[in-house]
């Protein structure tokens, strides 16, 4: 049964936590600006336990716990890189985390760690069933708040993506395939004596199985392989041809494996594809079947792609509004417009520029920029320059420069399409609309200011945060949706060290001098205190003198 949680609860008079301490430890702890009543403040009492409701029965039954608490309890794990072991430990005996999860008396229970772990399982559940990740929303949710309260515009946002690998091994073709039947097999044993499985098929996969995909390949030599990877294909084509075997778990990935790596031919032999046909989507691990292979600068990948969005107005607080996470083979370009549209929900203005790298370059993003009236200042194209520059004019005239010898060549345009046509000594050169648009852009950006170009490289600062505590690029999850999860838990966590740091800059306790002065500001204030200081060594100076007066006045009158 789903019940809310109040976000403020009763303080107990023996048992809150901060009538249990003194002197200096009691005053941190209430200190307002501390990172942990922030913390609470900023991002704890702001999640709505109402998203997560959908997860819970609405008849009878025992009342859930306290989901604000738990998902607060998953941002600190991602925020200091622990394990669940770590995450439980100091949720139970550190007071400064138990203040951030709003368990401010020293008897408020915490949720138990079944009840933590049943929470994450069912919110990946939901994600498969519906596609609504309840994860993503509650960062929306928090931070539209937050970027409502501090006033984040928005007006200038910025993006950058990161490649990070997934808690796989990394298997050759033969190990997949190995690994992937070994899983099944798994699954089925339990169940073989009920189904009428061919005794033929069955010792098969048990001679197969009974050694190590990665023991087979150490032992065989590359054509050995080869002859124990086509046996394989033969034996699972027979094994999924059973129809009783469909219901048993990893039977759509022995099925897709199958259909990757093999083939049947007209004459139903099944025969091994070549290299070049397996494509970078197909399954890298059955272990994890959503993650797909990338090579990028030589920078080899089997996981996700993670595409993060931040405002980058001058003078505003920064704030992540969009982290999104797809499969590694999607495109840098393809992240642009659900970025864009995702930070006009979170932020309180209209976006007006966008600041990338060449990566996200393409005729549709144009295209939809120039639409919406935003300015996307990218920092390069992708690819080299080109030998010719290519200058429009009017009455569809083109200037071509040919930037190694400087010469002007005449272009003729032909009329059956948008082309235009030069001649030079190696034969015709043609040139498309699409090629001058390009050419254009590229000398655009080119002329761009510094201050235009530059930024967008304090994304890659996020960038670093977002998998601080992965530095070999490669997570301790697997799975899309978890990586989702986790990339959108650890924004929240570096959204909120920002909002701390600005508070902490920009809203002084009283008596006390803001740190962000400017340098004019500290300038006129030291003026002020040597003024003042000045003028009170003035005053008592005019005051001794004064009393010296009165007194040798009085001393003369009473002698004489």
């Amino acid at each position: 049964m789903f019940r809310k949680t109040p976000k403020e609860k009763q303080l107990g008079i023996f048992s809150h936590t901060s009538s249990l301490l003194s002197g200096k430890l009691r005053n941190y702890y209430d200190e307002p600006y501390s990172w942990h009543n922030i913390f609470r403040n900023q991002v704890t009492t702001r999640i709505n336990e109402a998203t997560f409701s959908k997860l819970y029965s609405k008849g009878m039954g025992a009342p859930n716990a306290s989901v604000r608490v738990m998902v607060a309890m998953m941002i600190i794990k991602e925020s200091q890189g622990w394990s669940d072991a770590q995450l439980f430990e100091h949720s139970r005996y550190n007071l400064l985390i138990r203040s951030a999860l709003g368990l401010l008396n020293m008897d408020d229970a915490l949720p138990t760690e079944s009840t933590y772990y049943l929470l994450r399982k069912h919110v990946v559940e939901h994600e498969k069933t519906t596609g609504e990740n309840l994860i993503e929303k509650t960062f929306a949710d928090v931070t539209k708040e937050q970027a409502a309260e501090f006033e984040v515009s928005g007006k200038s946002i910025r993006m950058d993506s990161k490649l990070l690998g997934s808690n796989i091994a990394w298997y050759s073709r033969y190990e997949l395939v190995h690994e992937t039947l070994r899983l099944f097999y798994k699954k089925l044993k339990p169940f073989i004596d009920t189904l009428q499985i061919d005794k033929d098929i069955i010792g098969q996969l048990d001679a197969v199985l009974k050694e190590e995909g990665n023991k087979v390949v150490y032992h065989h030599n590359r054509d050995e392989l080869k002859t124990r990877l086509q046996h394989l294909g033969i034996l699972i084509d027979k094994v999924l041809q059973i129809t009783e075997l469909q219901r048993i778990a990893h039977y759509q990935t022995l099925c897709r494996v199958f259909k990757e790596q093999f083939q049947v031919d007209e004459s139903l032999l099944v025969i091994t594809r070549a290299k070049e046909e397996i494509t970078t989507n197909s399954v890298q691990s059955p272990h994890d079947t959503d993650c797909h292979y990338r090579n990028k600068d030589g920078n080899q990948v089997k996981g996700y792609g993670i595409n993060v969005t931040e405002s980058c107005d001058k003078d505003e607080l920064h704030l992540i509004s969009d982290v999104d996470v797809r499969p590694v083979s999607a495109a840098d370009n393809g992240f642009l417009e659900e970025g864009i549209s995702q930070s006009q929900e979170v932020f309180t203005g209209e976006t007006q520029n966008v600041h990338a790298d060449g990566a996200y370059h393409s005729l549709d993003n144009q295209a939809y920029c120039k639409g919406k009236e935003i300015n996307l200042y990218l920092s390069a194209i992708q690819g080299a320059k080109g030998r010719f520059d290519l200058m429009p004019g009017i009455n569809n005239e083109l200037t071509v420069t040919d930037t190694e010898t400087g010469e002007i060549i005449p272009a003729t345009k032909l009329e059956a399409k948008e082309t235009w046509r030069i001649r030079t000594t190696n034969g015709l050169r043609y040139f498309t609309q699409k090629q001058i648009d390009a050419c254009l852009l590229r000398k655009h950006l080119e002329n761009l200011p510094a201050q235009i170009t530059n930024v967008r490289n304090n994304v890659e600062a996020s960038i670093f945060q977002l998998g601080y505590h992965y530095p070999n690029d490669k997570s301790r999850y697997r799975g899309l949706m978890k990586h989702k999860m986790w990339a959108n838990i650890r924004c929240l966590w570096v959204n909120f060290v920002r909002i701390l740091k600005y508070v902490k800059q920009n809203c002084p306790l009283p008596g006390e001098v803001c740190q962000r002065t400017t340098d004019n500001e500290k300038t006129g204030l030291k003026s002020f205190v040597l003024a003042l200081n000045f003028a009170s060594e003035v005053f008592i100076g005019l005051y001794i003198i004064l009393f010296y007066n009165v007194f040798k006045k009085k001393f003369i009158s009473a002698n004489f």
